[in-house]
């Protein structure tokens, strides 16, 4: 998982690591927060399978990308492996640069995703958390859509979002992951 600081990679990939475990997996995570403090970059890296040995997954071998900003996607994509899952937002967050107004927001990404990637999903969970009220439920939007896609509908999510995120939050958490979930079992109906 990839993102900008503040929009809540870590605590996603926190609650995906719990589910992930409850299944039984073994499971090694790396949390990368560089200049998070400031709108940097922050990714985690998840291994899971029946024995993992290093956290670290290699250019090329990760079968999930979820990136919650379009651009981290691009920065992030050589880890993606060839027929691998890339979900990204179309929501646009400016870099420090750019919003100083000494760089501009680099035109055409989801275009150059969409060329790049067949398993591409768009998701517009940025503006399905406006609609919630909330823009800081963008990732557990992104947690609904990423279990659904990667087809861990045997986790109890609800209860494992409700025990992350804070009491006073947790009703438009819940609503936020099933607007994710909704969101991709809709398009694979559709």
């Amino acid at each position: 998982m990839v993102g900008v600081g503040g929009q809540g990679a870590i605590l996603c990939s926190r609650i995906l690591a719990a589910g992930l475990i409850g299944l039984g997996y073994d499971l090694k995570m790396s949390e990368i927060h560089g200049m998070s403090q400031r709108g940097g970059s922050v990714s985690t890296q998840i291994r899971y399978g029946a024995k993992v040995y290093a956290p670290n997954i290699g250019l090329a071998e990760a079968d999930y990308l979820a990136a919650f900003e379009q651009v981290e996607a691009l920065r992030f994509l050589p880890y993606l492996k060839p027929g691998g899952a890339l979900i990204t937002d179309e929501h646009r967050i400016k870099s420090m640069p750019v919003a100083a107004g000494l760089a501009a927001y680099p035109e055409g990404v989801l275009a150059e995703l969409e060329r790049l990637v067949p398993g591409l999903t768009i998701l517009p969970g940025g503006r399905l958390a406006r609609e919630l009220g909330q823009i800081r439920v963008q990732n557990i939007v992104f947690l609904g859509a990423l279990v659904t896609i990667m087809g861990l509908d045997q986790v109890d999510w609800p209860a494992l979002v409700a025990r992350y995120v804070p009491e006073k939050a947790r009703q438009i958490n819940l609503e936020a992951f099933e607007a994710g979930r909704g969101y991709v079992d809709a398009r694979k109906q559709g």
